[in-house]
């Protein structure tokens, strides 16, 4: 990541690589095709596609501990058989293309293709986490497919007199399906990565349905809307139950009983969002949360495609300017846990002195870095107070040592000038200006953040209520933001008569030209 490359989405946690890869060989549906490669023989008998011949499933299903009585387990086999092909975990050879190969020939006089272990399944054992964790993704890719193929009724409905397929009674494009299913995932990400996301909780699947079916600027949906959110609920209730085995989700299924009142007014409702019901009946229309292994799973597909979808600990091997400088579009916590991993290891008068050098700066991201900046140095004990006082005498940095080693009660800090006090109080506000987002834009950048937000017209309050002639002086400062500090402050004051002194000030300071 470079350091002007500053990620859009919030960073992830996520598990060290071995517990990730003891998750994806503990998932079920993997756990069995790693099974079948290891039975796969000289006796194993392929169809064309590398499929399991039909009276090799039985014994398929039996490997499995699966019931041969109930209809599915035969599905269930040859999924994880052609999980199995699909990420090389078995290498098939498939029968050559002749008249003995057709439908119209006898089992007992048709040729086969083989199957045996592939060179991949030593892997399994014998590989880093990381070799485990591309085999589970290649899987992955073979259930998503899989999961966005029409439902087997629908294909059998869509038959034509000819035996084929007809696609426009079926409405299905496989492009289209592929997408909305990516984008539900992507949605399921979000909620679980945002700041105060639902990475512990499950979200219902009215919410997920509606996220991906009601436009963003609709006050009430109409029925024709709310009929579309509940066909897709059913589709994702399909699609979730499919991608539970392979480990990506944990998934409570829509109330077996709700399957028949599909058209039903109240089960419209609540599917539509901004539904307000207890937990007991949300739970009844489905609950699904990605896993820490579908996490991993679905940030690995974001990067595949291109989107920057940082994960925390990334950054640990980066310099300290890289460092502040993605931080600084983090939300607090979120920079508190990659600071800590940056931290962990690093000699501390080190790694102090290089978060202060690249905390300097007159650019607009400046005031940010230097927030963090303080963010990093908050644990920092005894052993950092040398780098800290090496700065004493700098212009940028000066406010920040004093102010840090006077919380420590260290003796002979120097008292700050008036001037440094000044421009610590404009670079401080344009900190918190750029985290809270209340000017819209402006000296900094940040994630936005309504506490924050809140927090500064009291901050600007307490900052001029303690100093007689504030706006006089504060003009006058020599920082980039002191205009920007000003007009917000105009903006903000809960006093009238000192927003009127910002704006006039911020006018004076424009005029000087900062």
């Amino acid at each position: 990541m470079s350091a002007d490359s500053h990620p859009t989405l919030p960073p992830v946690r996520l598990l060290p690589d071995a517990e990730l890869a003891r998750e994806a060989l503990a998932a079920p549906l993997f756990a069995r095709a790693v099974r079948l490669a290891r039975w796969a023989g000289p006796d194993t008998r392929v169809d064309t596609g590398g499929e399991l011949v039909a009276g090799q499933l039985p014994e398929a299903v039996a490997l499995l501990g699966l019931d041969p009585a109930d209809e599915d387990s035969a599905a269930h086999a040859s999924q994880a058989w052609r999980v199995a092909v699909d990420t090389g975990l078995v290498d098939v050879t498939e029968p050559e293309e002749d008249g003995s190969a057709s439908g119209e020939a006898s089992e007992g006089d048709r040729e086969f293709g083989t199957a045996e272990p592939g060179e991949d399944l030593a892997l399994v054992t014998g590989g880093t986490p990381g070799d485990v964790l591309d085999l589970w993704l290649a899987a992955l890719d073979t259930v998503l497919a899989d999961a966005a193929v029409p439902a087997l009724d629908d294909l059998v409905d869509a038959l034509d007199e000819g035996g084929e397929i007809d696609f426009d009674q079926l409405d299905w494009n496989p492009r289209r399906e592929a997408d909305f299913l990516d984008g539900v995932l992507a949605n399921l990400y979000l909620l679980a990565v945002a700041e105060g996301g639902t990475a512990d909780g499950p979200v219902p699947l009215p919410v997920l349905a509606a996220s991906m079916v009601v436009p963003d600027d609709m006050g009430d949906p109409t029925d024709a809307v709310l009929e579309q959110v509940s066909d897709a609920m059913m589709r994702l209730d399909d699609q979730f139950r499919q991608l539970e085995p392979i480990g990506l989700v944990e998934f409570r299924p829509v109330d077996e009983a709700l399957m028949a009142e599909a058209e039903d007014e109240e089960f419209l409702a609540a599917a539509g969002p901004g539904a307000v019901a207890d937990e007991e009946d949300v739970s009844r229309y489905g609950l699904v949360r990605l896993t820490p292994l579908g996490l991993y799973g679905i940030r690995a597909r974001m990067l595949e495609a291109g989107v920057e979808a940082p994960a925390v600990g990334e950054l640990a091997g980066k310099g300290a300017d890289v460092l502040l400088d993605v931080v600084s579009h983090y939300s607090e916590a979120a920079a508190q846990a990659e600071i800590e991993q940056w931290l962990a290891g690093r000699p501390v008068p080190e790694a102090v002195t290089e978060l202060l050098a690249a905390a300097r700066g007159a650019d607009a991201g400046g005031p940010l870095r230097r927030l963090r900046c303080q963010q990093a140095l908050a644990p920092a004990g005894a052993e950092a107070e040398e780098a800290v006082r090496a700065v004493l005498d700098d212009a940028e940095l000066g406010g920040l040592a004093r102010v840090w080693l006077a919380e420590r009660g260290v003796a002979d800090v120097p008292a700050p000038d008036e001037e440094m006090v000044f421009w610590l109080t404009v670079d401080t506000i344009a900190a918190q200006l750029a985290t809270g987002g209340a000017s819209g834009g402006g000296a900094g950048g940040g994630d936005g953040g309504e506490g924050a937000e809140a927090e500064l017209p009291l901050l600007i309050e307490s900052l001029t209520a303690h100093h007689a002639g504030f706006f006089e002086q504060a003009w006058r400062v020599e920082h980039p933001a002191t205009a920007y500090v000003l007009e917000a402050m105009g903006r903000l004051h809960p006093d009238k008569k000192a927003a009127k002194e910002a704006r006039k000030a911020a006018f004076k300071a424009r005029s000087r030209g900062v």
